[in-house]
């Protein structure tokens, strides 16, 4: 029964999944909170490993989920669940995208998904950031106690290093590189 529920579960995410692995942040979150099959500490550390190995995000997160929800067949039933409207939607699309290339509606719809696209992103970005740069989430009487120091000093330090001129053309994999000496580092 848990492998329907994780197919129907990413089925969900992977249908309403509109620009990329960054928007599927919030459905995830949702995920989290509704089934208890991963913490939020757990989401954030899916995301990280998700971000450094090839592959798509989204894809990598239900994997990660998948597994350690239910095991390895639970990542491929994840994983699949969260491909397989991509994959209908694909293959119709293919046989009647002619007729749409150009269509004023269409392009209407895209421009509308666009907004609600940054709007998830950046709701994942604030969760995401309460979880990892505070330790019992940002409140008014615990906001200074709460800070988590260490995790804030990887955080400036990788900041001002992509926006120093010398370093704007290093590769990605060099500050998730220092981010994660520095993690060790410090943790």
């Amino acid at each position: 029964m848990i492998y329907l529920r994780l197919f129907y579960e990413f089925a969900k995410i992977g249908l309403f999944n509109f620009g990329g692995g960054m928007a599927s942040i919030p459905f995830l979150q949702d995920l989290s909170e509704t089934t208890g099959w991963f913490t939020l500490h757990q989401l954030t550390d899916f995301i990280a490993i998700s971000e450094s190995t090839p592959g798509p995000m989204a894809v990598n997160v239900a994997t990660f989920a998948g597994y350690s929800t239910a095991g390895i067949l639970g990542g491929f039933i994840a994983t699949f669940g969260l491909i397989f409207p991509a994959l209908i939607f694909i293959t119709i699309m293919a046989k009647f995208l002619s007729k749409f290339k150009g269509n004023k509606y269409v392009d209407w719809v895209f421009y509308g998904l666009r907004p609600c696209v940054l709007a998830l992103i950046v709701s994942a970005l604030i969760n995401l950031a309460e979880v990892t740069l505070f330790y019992e989430g940002i409140s008014l009487s615990t906001f200074f106690t709460s800070f988590n120091i260490r995790a804030w000093a990887i955080f400036v330090i990788v900041f001002i290093l992509l926006n120093l001129k010398p370093f704007r053309k290093l590769h990605p994999i060099v500050f998730l590189g220092v981010s994660a000496v520095m993690g060790i580092i410090l943790f």
